[in-house]
């Protein structure tokens, strides 16, 4: 049943990813029933759409169920098999998946029951489970297991007690059989006296037909949980399918290796009462990093629960709330989460989580609210929890009460005695079941406390400086750009245009080793966190200090120094390093060596063994230094001795008994930090930086106190900006969690200092990094007479001595001047500047070489006009160039029949209709960010493409912001925004949390322009290519994979040049991994990043791209200089700038850019014709045409080896093309807009009114997306007049209801709806009220879910109950009114009005830019869950009052409110509760508006 998964190419099974719809329902009394289970399956299968499908159309991703072990029915199938079992809960069932090879079948079975004989078990019975593959899809069937029931008794164990024992015997099982099939794919689902799994490689619905079992009605249980899983790829196993033995899981767990590697260390500490040491021998490895995030979790959930653990109290310990920001919490519960911030580091990353263990049932959701968990309460004692409403069939009269868990809640039943315990409840259960605080108090060390004042001391002399500096490989560049902004600003240093610069492997000069390393980043399956506005949520604490056994409850886990940031202050280094307190023992050891007696490598085994010994003799602190390098002693890069150290200890388990503290003079910028951190190290203290900094600070003016508080803001600024890339939360999560991937370094240095992180094209070993570290040191302590000084650098602007870029002044000028005179010939000087790398490589692609099969004449090439098409230019958005800039691209595309692309800024309508001269300055691509600028239902019907920006080359997983005075009076009109008003584009799209969810924004955008390929860009990095198979089987049509070095007008330095990789991999990795899936053929690929000349199209065919995306170049050829000046709006050619006397001197035309791209076709057809390719069709994925030529390569690249790039075993000749020929189905012919259209047809044509009415069912998604795509086409951007067409509907609404409502559509929603009511709302008007057979309070109730009013530019929302997390988020125009509201509450909104007529969550108006909210705050504390960065709170005015009186009169018409009615009943005195929230910068634009018009009057 093996599949063909190894490891090929560049594809990794470790880069796969899922995420799901899950639930479960529960009889609160424990009454086992059928029709739970039955209730539990079509909860499932109504979340088929949150499941994924593999390329043969027929295999799930994954689907399950688990419930109570049903003993009534096996007691009567045992029955008739002549069996009698022993009464309920005295047995275990063990659920096998045991491989179909007869003979492998056999000895498997052999195993189990050899192990349940060593241990004493009672073997009763092997039942082959009866099932029903019929329907199976073929990858499904291609790796069918045989599934077995085993049932095993022990002496008079039972419940919990044998539970335990079947725990072991599990896992002795597992271990046989790894032993004697070290590959095999056979698998224990569950094996329990409680519970029992029925999963697999199934689609929702397959499961029932599946499993023959579950259509019984003799089989009952109290409870169903369900899991639908979506995978990344199309290769997903049986195993992997959920619900696992305890949980299911709807999320991604970012800092998985870290948790892995930690618990690895903790095994060595572990005992328990509750097993033998040989018992505890048998159960580790607790995780494995074979198996999922999820499957790893419920493994450290079933090691806590079978060590005494109860249920709840683990998650809570895995899965913590946000506390060390909170404000508003108990000191009990504060007390709780530090002490086991102790003994655990968070599980971090988007999760809901469903678990049980038999007796009790429960959810937990994670700290920031990202996935949906919605709760239904029945009159007849029922719990519904899952992803969605409306899963379950329950009458409205039903429902005893509407719910969701908010960020960090848990809800429990416990099953035994009936009773449902809430959020609140449990936490203060947990929190008074010891004594927390008292245990913190007596053991806790908080650093910051202990040390006294701060003091500021030169050590050094200037030219010792300097010295010093060259030894450590201090660049100028590194003061200049790095440096000096952070000390002065406080803030990470910007830059721009991206990175043309050599990669690290290729360089000869000071490279720091954190330069091999690239940050990896969020995409698609989890999303990025907002560092600023979203900073509650996130905490840089961390703990020094030996850890103790995870399973014993004791005082002594508290028993750490506490350290407020990573970056530590001279003072709290100095006492972490002399450290006096009984319990820490802090030893400090030397990285520096002499080079004439030991080389690198030895030098950090020497360096891991001292450490080694240290800890054996007490050492709970090692301080790892490399500042005593003299003449004849170099350094260790801090880096590597970090790695080195960290994975020795592992390796000697001896990791969890000490922490490491950096002290290294090679620290300067916020990326050495994290490098530093993600590979083992706790705290850090970057000596040589601050010794310059005390010298600047001479040349600066201000103390040194100064400049310190502001480098450590900026550098702590930064880790949470890197940390939240990748949506993690806390610095102690990411600490050893490995989020990188290794970029040019050898085999042998990733092994010993990265291991486990991925590493695919080796190059420099130790031998020639310790060439770099002796020429450097040799630089450095020259004689007096040569003095010695800083290396320039050349790293963030072009130096002729620095390191090479690709766009030199000579380039520029002769691209630039080729392009203007049409001269084809001068054209190909360029191309040879830039293609001509050969020993001096700046790229991967300078290393490969054609390899011709048999040229053909030019002639049988395909004509320049075919191949036009396939160009793109990146997305620019209007904003970040000018006007002018813009259009002319535009209108070159156009005019060539390729297509330029909007940018995230929207597009002025007056741009889709034809220019006096006849040409067309329309955008073919628009794009949709995360911000939503300018995102129309007109907007996106006016697009041949629209492309979804999930991340950007130059700054993946940031957001960005527009200051206010760029936003001029066009920029704001366009951007449905006011002018003088700040802009902020949030890092994450708000409705892409996963997988799913980006297949819905796809469902949703294909629904409102179904004409339009819908493209997905992605930005690369290792697993992108399993990413994209994910968002191919999400039925995106065209796929961009953008390269790390793209350009920018404004982006982090360190973004810039340390995230992301080269495209080659990217676009290689995702070619090999579609065909591998057997999805190439259903999407278009595409790349950009650096893409120059004729030669780089080529060989971006030949490693998987159809299309390409040029923006520098293009830029260039408009004048563009490479000033890198961008983000200063003071680009002296008119291109990046909306400085108005600048724009005058911009000089490009239409005709320049398109000779550039004739040209570029022109030498495409060369190559083709030399390589004996007739179309670019044939050309892509030819990998035979290509070769890896090491010769290329300078001596510097060490064993650097690209044939991974070029492997390709997964097309065959018969396949035909590789590249796509079918198109995906977007299944849009059950949409319930078809009908609505048809029904609608006299308003649409004729605008006459309608009234129409319609049951709807949360299957029914995205429900006015195309009926208003209808609206726009016909009647353009301002739709019809108010209620033309009103639709009715009744029941529970699938997400993304009245998504981008046209103006004059009124929806009237009778009933509830899920997440993303009224994205992109256009005009229309939504109204949501409950069921009038309901007896629900409204008010009390969600009746919406998360995330509406997303990127809203008109409109009315109207909701009778309360609302989830994020409402109006982004909204920029629309005006709303609802009931209450969670978290996050008009995050990010611009504009727009938004009324809350009760309680809001935490951090509201974060970000809020513009807009005005009122907020009804009778009877809570407002100000306290207000974000009071940018907005202020004050009472309303008269117009404020005629407006919400307005407002709430419509509510009371529209919805029958009777909070609506009271207020309006009482309004003189209630209105007096109303708080206006009101941004600082809004009233300030307001005020100045009001005084013009006076002035003008």
């Amino acid at each position: 049943m093996k599949q063909n998964i190894n490891n090929t190419g560049l594809y990794s099974p470790e880069f796969e990813r899922d995420s799901c719809g899950i639930g479960f329902i529960a009889h609160i009394k424990n009454k086992p029933s059928h029709q739970i289970v039955s209730d539990g399956l079509i909860m499932l299968e109504k979340m088929e759409h949150r499941g994924g499908v593999a390329a043969d159309g027929e295999t799930g991703d994954g689907a399950g169920i688990l419930t109570q072990v049903p003993y009534e029915y096996f007691d009567a199938i045992a029955k008739n098999k002549k069996i009698k079992l022993p009464s309920k809960e005295k047995y275990g069932v063990g659920v096998l998946f045991v491989p179909k090879n007869v003979e492998e079948e056999q000895g498997h079975l052999d195993i189990v029951n050899e192990a349940i004989s060593e241990l004493g078990f009672d073997n009763l019975w092997l039942r082959k489970v009866p099932v029903n593959d019929k329907k199976l899809g073929i990858i499904a069937k291609q790796s069918e297991p045989t599934i077995y029931h085993i049932f095993v008794s022990k002496d008079k164990l039972k419940g919990l007690e044998l539970n335990r024992a079947l725990y072991v015997l599990r896992k002795l099982i597992e271990f046989k059989v790894r032993s004697t099939y070290p590959v095999s794919d056979f698998y224990i689902p569950s094996f329990s006296a409680t519970t029992i799994v029925f999963k697999g490689e199934l689609r929702t619905w397959q499961i029932p037909e599946f499993y023959k079992d579950l259509r019984d009605s003799r089989y009952t249980s109290a409870i169903a949980l369900v899991h639908s899983r979506f995978s990344t790829n199309t290769f997903p196993e049986w195993r992997l399918a959920q619900p696992f033995r305890f949980l299911a899981h709807n999320g991604e767990i970012n800092t998985i290796k870290g948790n892995i590697n930690k618990m690895v260390a903790r095994e060595a500490l572990l005992t328990s009462t509750k097993f033998t040491d040989q018992e505890l021998e048998v159960l580790t490895p607790i995780c494995n990093s074979r198996f999922s995030d999820s499957a790893n979790l419920d493994a450290m959930l079933e090691l806590m629960v079978m060590g005494g653990t109860n249920i709840q109290h683990a998650m809570a310990m895995l899965v913590p709330e946000a506390w060390q920001e909170e404000t508003v919490i108990s000191p009990e519960k504060k007390a709780f989460y530090e002490f086991h911030s102790t003994i655990f580091e968070p599980w971090d990353g988007p999760a809901s989580l469903v678990y049980t263990d038999g007796h009790t049932i429960g959810a937990s959701l994670d700290r920031n609210g990202l996935r949906p968990s919605r709760i239904v309460f029945t009159k007849d004692d029922r719990l519904v929890l899952s992803s969605e409403v409306g899963v379950v069939d329950i009458a409205p009269e039903n429902v005893a009460k509407n719910e969701r868990l908010g960020p960090g809640e848990m809800v429990m039943i416990d099953l035994k005695t009936g009773k449902i315990s809430y959020n609140k409840e449990i936490k203060e259960f947990l929190a008074k079941a010891q004594p927390y605080q008292e245990w913190v108090d007596k053991n806790m060390v908080r650093v910051k406390d202990e040390v006294g004042q701060q003091s500021f001391q030169k050590y050094l002399k200037v030219d010792e400086l300097t010295q010093k500096q060259i030894a450590f490989g201090f660049t100028r560049e590194d003061i200049k750009f790095i440096l000096e902004p952070m000390i002065q600003g406080g803030t990470e240093p910007l830059g721009s245009m991206g990175n043309d610069t050599a990669l690290a492997v290729f360089r000869e000069g000071t490279t720091h080793i954190s330069q091999y390393v690239k940050q990896l980043f969020a995409q698609v399956s989890n999303p990025a966190i907002d560092p600023i506005r979203e900073k509650a949520v996130m905490s840089l604490i961390n703990y020094l200090g030996a850890s103790h056994n995870v399973l014993d409850h004791i005082p002594e886990h508290a028993h750490k120094l506490r350290i407020e940031s990573p970056f530590l202050s001279t003072a709290e280094f100095e006492y972490i390093k002399n450290i006096n307190v009984k319990g820490f023992k802090s030893v400090v050891l030397d990285a520096t060596y002499d080079p004439t007696t030991q080389d690198l490598k030895n030098a950090l085994i020497d360096l891991s063994t001292d450490v080694e010994a240290q800890i054996k003799e007490g050492a709970s602190i090692v301080v790892i230094s490399n500042r005593a390098l003299t003449v004849n002693k170099i350094r260790i890069p801090s880096l590597l001795a970090t790695g080195a150290v960290h994975n020795h200890l592992l390796q000697t388990k001896l990791r969890a008994k000490a922490s490491l503290v950096i002290d290294g003079g090679d620290i300067i910028e916020t990326h050495h930090f994290a490098t530093l951190i993600g590979f083992g190290a706790t705290a850090i203290y970057p000596y040589m930086a601050i010794e310059t900094m005390m010298h600047e600070a001479d040349l600066l003016g201000e103390s040194p106190e100064h400049y310190f508080n502001q480098y450590r803001k900026s550098v702590n600024y930064g880790l949470r900006k890197i940390l939240s890339k990748m949506g993690i939360s806390t610095i102690q999560s990411y600490e050893s969690a490995q989020i990188f991937e290794i970029l040019g370094l050898d085999i042998e240095v990733s092994d010993m200092c990265f291991k486990g992180t991925p590493s695919r094209i080796s190059g420099k070993g130790f031998n020639l990094l310790e060439k770099e570290v002796i020429r450097e040191h040799k630089t450095a302590f020259k004689t007096v007479n040569e003095a010695p000084a800083l290396e320039t650098g050349g790293l963030y602007q072009w130096k002729r001595d620095g390191v090479r870029h690709l766009f030199t002044p000579e380039v520029i000028h002769a691209l630039q001047k080729s392009t203007r005179l049409g001269d084809y010939e001068l054209f190909k000087t360029y191309q040879k500047a830039i293609d001509n790398q050969a020993l001096q490589n700046v790229t991967l692609r300078s290393m490969f070489k054609f390899n011709p099969k048999k040229p053909i004449s030019l002639d049988e090439v395909e004509p320049i006009e075919a191949i036009m098409p396939r160009f793109a230019t990146g997305a620019m958005s209007f904003g970040s160039i000018s006007h002018e800039a813009h259009t002319t691209i535009a209108k070159a595309m156009n005019k060539i029949g390729a297509k330029s692309n909007s940018g995230e800024g929207g597009e002025d309508a007056i741009r889709y209709q034809p220019n006096e001269d006849g040409t067309l300055s329309r955008s073919a691509i628009k794009q949709v960010a995360s911000a939503r600028f300018g995102v129309t239902a007109h907007y996106l019907v006016n697009a041949d493409e629209i492309q979804i920006k999930v991340a950007q080359g130059a700054k993946p997983g940031e957001g960005g912001q527009l200051p206010g005075k760029k936003v001029d009076e066009t920029i704001g009109r366009i951007r449905h925004s006011t002018p003088g008003v700040t802009l902020i584009s949030p890092p994450p799209h708000h409705d892409i949390y996963s997988i799913e969810d980006l297949a819905q924004l796809i469902f949703d955008l294909k629904n409102a322009n179904q004409q339009a390929d819908i493209n997905v860009k992605l930005v690369s990095e290792s697993g992108v290519g399993t990413i994209a198979a994910g968002v191919a089987k999400a039925k995106a049509d065209n796929i961009l994979i953008a390269g790390h070095d793209g350009g920018t007008g404004a982006s982090p330095i360190s973004s810039v040049h340390h995230a992301g990789i080269p495209w080659e991999i990217g676009l290689a990795e995702t070619h090999q991994t579609l065909e591998k899936n057997g999805l190439r053929k259903k999407v278009k690929l595409q790349t950009d990043g650096q893409l120059r000349t004729a030669r780089d199209l080529a060989i971006a065919a030949i490693l998987g791209a159809e299309e390409w995306g040029i923006s520098t170049a293009v830029l260039v050829v408009e004048g563009c200089i490479m000033m890198r000046k961008c983000h200063l709006n003071t680009c002296p050619v008119g291109v990046a700038t909306q400085d108005t006397r600048l724009r005058q001197l911009f000089s490009g035309e239409v005709d320049h850019i398109v000779n550039f791209f004739k040209f570029l076709a022109t030498g495409l057809r060369e190559v083709m014709a030399e390589l004996g390719v007739k179309t670019v069709d044939e050309l892509i994925g030819r990998t035979d045409l290509l070769t890896f030529d090491r010769s290329l390569a300078t001596e510097y690249a060490g064993n650097i080896d690209l044939e991974a790039l070029l492997q390709n075993p997964f097309h065959s000749a018969e396949d035909g093309l590789s590249c796509k020929t079918e198109n995906q189905d977007h299944q849009l012919e059950n949409v319930l807009d078809n009908d609505i259209i048809d029904d609608a047809a006299p308003a649409l044509k004729e605008k006459k009114k309608v009234k129409l009415n319609y049951r709807i069912n949360n299957q029914n998604r995205t429900t006015g997306a195309m009926l208003s795509g209808q609206v726009a086409r016909l009647h353009g951007a301002a739709g019809l007049k108010e209620d033309t067409i009103k639709v009715k509907f009744t029941g529970s609404a699938g997400q993304s209801f009245g998504a981008f409502l046209a103006a004059g559509v009124t929806f009237n929603l009778e009933g509830e709806a899920n997440d993303y009511v009224g994205k992109g709302l256009s005009g229309g008007r939504i109204i949501v009220h409950p069921n009038k057979k309901s007896s629900l309070v409204p008010e009390e109730n969600i009746i919406i879910g998360n995330v509406n009013l997303y990127g809203a530019t008109s409109g009315e929302l109207y909701a009778n109950g309360k609302a989830g997390e994020r409402f109006a988020v982004r909204n920029s125009g629309a005006i709303a009114l609802t009931e209450g509201v969670g978290d996050h509450g008009c995050e990010y909104m611009t504009g727009g009005r938004v009324v809350v007529l009760g309680e809001t969550g935490k951090n509201f108006a974060a970000g809020m830019s513009g807009g005005i909210a009122y907020i009804y705050a009778k009877g809570f504390d407002f100000a306290s869950r207000c974000n009071m960065e940018m907005v202020e709170l004050e009472a309303p005015g008269v117009e404020d009052f005629e407006f919400l009186q307005d407002m709430i009169n419509k509510h009371n018409r529209f919805t029958g409110s009777k909070v609506a009615f009271r207020l309006l009943d009482n309004w003189e005195n209630e209105k007096a509760h109303f708080i206006k929230v009101i941004p600082t910068e809004y009233k300030a634009v307001l005020e100045k508006q009001k005084l013009s018009k006076k002035e003008i009057a």
